[in-house]
């Protein structure tokens, strides 16, 4: 299937987006804590959502006998992503983050495999050996060092086990919902549980000391990350080749940790960049349809 120009473009922001959104939300911690910050974004822009894809028609009446099932998702998928993701954030170069972040893929194709009772490829183990090595570069990168903080490797890889657990329970899980609506309501869920978890755990943001650019940066989160990045997610999922979808996961990480050094002032190691090259391989390996790599 070739791409037309319109689709190599949205494929290319939402790329883009995907990965500037870890150096932006690094950021964004320098004047707001990890939790608070997951409340003010995912609320803003889950709303936001609601409100458009109520204005093009989707329906979002999420009745009483799928609530239950919208909530065990979310927990995964929302809760235990983005809570343990954007704390294991906080502990790690924004570069480093997004990388271990992206070992999902390869976690959501071992489990899926584990649980139909397939035997595991070549290509499988592929995969897992390529996520293996990124994931014992950054952890000995932070081990070495006095400042390191093994803690955020850790965290990162129980948020992208809870992502890729609740990818899995996604595909296995039949609804009669629109995926608009049950995203949106994943993310109501996941705001409303930040919003009671926040101050209790942190202290209360003071929006009237945010800079200039810290506002600027939540409102990437909000009106890009959580908004237009998905709006387009969906556009572009109903019809990109596996193949495309692939790719445009395998460029995410590389693509955060270059922009993490104009954001944030992150400087790559050549650790991080041989971790970056491992991922890319891991997800090529686990994603991309087999016709694709054996074509000349």
């Amino acid at each position: 299937m070739r791409l037309d120009r319109r689709t190599w473009l949205g494929l290319v922001l939402l790329t883009l987006m995907w990965g500037i959104n870890w150096p932006m939300m690094k950021y964004s911690l320098r004047g707001v804590s990890p939790l608070s910050f997951r409340a003010m974004t995912m609320t803003g822009g889950a709303i936001g959502l609601m409100l458009f894809f109520m204005a093009r028609g989707v329906s979002m009446r999420l009745p009483r006998d799928q609530i239950g099932t919208v909530v065990l998702l979310a927990l995964p998928n929302i809760i235990g992503w983005h809570g343990l993701s954007i704390l294991g954030l906080q502990q790690l170069a924004s570069g480093r983050a997004a990388i271990l972040g992206f070992t999902m893929p390869v976690w959501t194709v071992l489990i899926s495999a584990l649980l139909a009772h397939e035997r595991l490829s070549w290509r499988v183990w592929l995969s897992m050996a390529a996520a293996l090595a990124a994931v014992g570069l950054l952890s000995a990168q932070e081990l070495v060092h006095l400042s390191g903080r093994p803690l955020g490797v850790l965290l990162m890889q129980l948020a992208a086990l809870s992502w890729a657990a609740g990818t899995v329970m996604m595909r296995r899980t039949r609804s009669t919902l629109p995926i608009e609506a049950v995203t949106v309501w994943m993310m109501l869920i996941g705001a409303a549980f930040f919003c009671v978890v926040a101050p209790l755990a942190e202290p209360l943001p003071q929006p009237s000391q945010f800079s200039t650019g810290l506002w600027l940066s939540l409102a990437y989160g909000v009106v890009l990350n959580y908004g237009y990045a998905q709006v387009l997610w969906f556009g572009l999922a109903r019809r990109l080749p596996p193949s495309a979808s692939a790719f445009s996961i395998m460029a995410v990480p590389l693509v955060g940790t270059l922009a993490a050094t104009g954001i944030v002032g992150e400087v790559p190691h050549a650790a991080d960049y041989a971790a970056a090259v491992c991922i890319m391989v891991a997800i090529a390996s686990a994603l991309v349809p087999r016709k694709t790599l054996e074509s000349p």
